[in-house]
């Protein structure tokens, strides 16, 4: 396998599936399916998840709530999430830990990078929810910090996309696909792969990201094993 450890970044849109708002069940099925079966391959996995499904925080904002309130509402939804995740992750027989930037004893355990790092090794896959824990922070910038500290030697970012492209390829019918770009290019170019804060810090640290489509069953195992799925920004 190429990766020894990988941080994975799944939006909460693409827990809705075909729906229009909230889990799709069967979708966080396949999920589960695809991550065991990278698992069992020996690689560590962290994950991170998103809550736009649920609840987002910008969007609450525009209509006149408070930006913390909305942000900290947000982070919840990621929970909720995260915990969907676990229970299918578990079912198919992988064991987790969910840890969370705000402290909830009673379903998850707070995170502590140390013991993040120990659950890895042990070969539980992790879950990073609540984002990291403050205000003003985005899911993405969440995966890039918890990828550094854990040390992860890529990002992954599941889309509904197969890649990044010259434009939005959902709009445009000519927007072509980019195989490889460094991140210069990204900010030449004006390409929207994550916040400026996540790709700034996975820059800075030197961690490549690769933006794939993960609900194309079997795709994370291509990546794993070293397939050009996607691109890569490095």
């Amino acid at each position: 396998m190429k990766y020894k450890r990988i941080l994975l970044k799944l939006s909460g849109e693409s827990l809705m599936g075909e729906k229009q708002y909230g889990i799709d069940n069967e979708r966080v099925k396949q999920y589960a399916i695809d991550i065991k079966a990278v698992h069992d391959k020996g690689l560590e996995i962290a994950i991170v998840i998103g809550g736009g499904n649920i609840f987002r925080g910008l969007s609450a904002e525009k209509s006149g709530m408070d930006r913390a309130q909305a942000d900290y509402m947000g982070m919840l939804a990621t929970v909720i999430n995260s915990m969907a995740l676990q229970d299918a992750l578990e079912k198919v027989g992988i064991k987790t830990r969910l840890l969370t930037a705000i402290k909830m004893e009673q379903i998850c355990e707070p995170f502590i990078r140390r013991r993040a790092v120990r659950h890895l090794e042990k070969g539980r896959v992790v879950i990073f929810g609540a984002g990291t824990g403050n205000p003003y922070f985005t899911t993405d910038s969440a995966a890039a910090l918890r990828a550094i500290e854990i040390k992860a030697d890529v990002v992954l970012k599941g889309t509904r996309v197969d890649g990044i492209y010259t434009a939005d390829p959902e709009k445009d019918p000519l927007a072509t696909k980019y195989e490889e770009i460094t991140f210069r290019e990204v900010y030449d170019k004006g390409l929207n792969v994550m916040d400026m804060t996540a790709f700034t810090l996975c820059e800075e640290n030197q961690v490549p990201i690769i933006v794939f489509d993960m609900n194309k069953h079997g795709n994370f195992m291509k990546i794993a094993n070293g397939e050009s799925i996607g691109t890569l920004v490095k």
